[in-house]
């Protein structure tokens, strides 16, 4: 893009601008990593406790005497899971809230850096771009010149050795 610029270096306002956006990134990331090791804590709360749930449910459930405390015991356990499930629900509710708050806050805290760095980059690579235009343009009326030169020069030979030609002709 800078063809003055050696080949691996970067323009300071588009090396803040990377290191902004690399900023806002890894910070995202790791607010996104958090959440996934809390996501999965939670997960994995809710199966340990299932299971134990259900463990202790098929001992109780084995140790029935009749079909009538067996349906007792079944009907029991039905409540205690359910409840389960709507802490789980609550707690996972709370957690995505929460996430989405900490996000959010990551990037407030980041894109005014990124729109700044952003701009500055641009107005770069604009000013940049008019100084190449620039000198393009005057590499051009600089060649029009030299031609426009050339051609008159070779005109103005060329007019007296037509004028010759046609008096020898004659």
């Amino acid at each position: 893009m800078f063809t003055n610029s050696p080949p691996h270096s970067l323009s300071p306002a588009l090396k803040s601008h990377l290191e902004a956006q690399c900023n806002f990134a890894t910070e995202l990331s790791h607010k996104l990593f958090d959440t996934a090791q809390q996501l999965s804590e939670l997960h994995l709360r809710l199966a340990q406790d299932l299971l134990q749930e259900c463990s202790s449910a098929s001992q109780q459930l084995l140790c029935a005497r009749d079909t009538g405390e067996f349906m007792s015991l079944a009907a029991a356990q039905l409540q205690p899971n359910s409840n389960k499930l709507q802490q789980y629900r609550q707690q996972l509710g709370k957690l995505v809230a929460n996430a989405n708050v900490e996000m959010n806050r990551t990037a407030e805290n980041h894109l005014p850096e990124a729109s700044r760095t952003a701009v500055a980059f641009a107005d770069e690579v604009m000013r940049k771009t008019a100084e190449e235009t620039e000198k393009a343009t005057q590499r051009q009326r600089e060649m029009i010149e030299k031609m426009h030169a050339t051609g008159q020069r070779d005109g103005a030979g060329h007019g007296r050795d037509t004028s010759r030609q046609s008096d020898q002709a004659h």
